[in-house]
C-alpha cells in the first residue's frame, strides 16, 4: 500500500501545467434539400494582414478514389487561395473527413501541432465551408493570443454554417 501511495505522489507531481488553447465548436446546419452534400470546410487563424498564421482543420472527401476529393477543396475559395493551394494534403491532425450535419468541436493547444508556437498577438480565426450543390460561406472570429483570461464569443452563420463558438483558455 507504500508502494501505491509513492506511486500515486510521483505522478502527481510529474503532471503537466495547462497549456493556452483554443476551442472551437462548429455548427453544420442540416439543409433540407433533395440533393445533401456534406461540405468541406476549412478552418485557420489569419493575422490582420491576411495571411495565414496556422491551418487549424480542413475537412474534404479524403476516402474518394484516387484521391478525387482534393479536386474540390479549390471551392473553399478563400483559403484555397490563401494556403490550400501551397499545401499537400492529406496532412496530419489538420485534414479529415467531411462531417455530417451536427456541432463538432475542435481543441488546440499552445505549442502542438498545428497551432504549434503561435506569436503574440491580434487574429482571426476563420471558418470557411462550401457545399456542393450548395452554397459558400465564410465567418471570422477576432481573437487576440495569448489570452490574459478565458474569453469567448460566438459568430451566427446563415446558410451552410450555424453557430461558431471559440473559447480562449489562458
Amino acid at each position: 500500500m507504500h508502494k501505491t501511495l509513492v506511486l500515486a505522489l510521483g505522478l502527481t507531481a510529474a503532471a503537466p501545467a495547462l497549456a493556452a488553447g483554443i476551442e472551437v465548436d462548429i455548427e453544420l446546419p442540416r439543409i433540407d434539400v433533395a440533393d445533401f452534400r456534406r461540405p468541406y470546410v476549412a478552418v485557420w487563424l489569419e493575422r490582420p494582414d491576411n495571411t495565414v498564421a496556422a491551418n487549424l482543420a480542413v475537412w474534404y472527401g479524403i476516402k474518394m478514389r484516387d484521391g478525387e476529393g482534393t479536386k474540390w477543396l479549390k471551392d473553399l475559395r478563400q483559403w484555397w487561395r490563401r494556403s490550400g493551394r501551397e499545401l499537400a494534403v492529406p496532412v496530419d491532425g489538420v485534414t479529415s473527413a467531411t462531417r455530417a450535419p451536427g456541432t463538432h468541436r475542435l481543441s488546440f493547444t499552445a505549442g502542438e501541432a498545428p497551432l504549434g508556437k503561435l506569436a503574440a498577438g491580434e487574429y482571426r480565426l476563420v471558418v470557411e465551408a462550401s457545399r456542393e450543390h450548395g452554397g459558400r460561406e465564410v465567418l471570422n472570429v477576432p481573437l487576440t493570443w495569448p489570452p490574459a483570461a478565458a474569453t469567448s464569443a460566438k459568430v451566427q452563420g446563415k446558410h451552410e454554417l450555424g453557430t461558431v463558438a471559440v473559447q480562449l483558455v489562458p
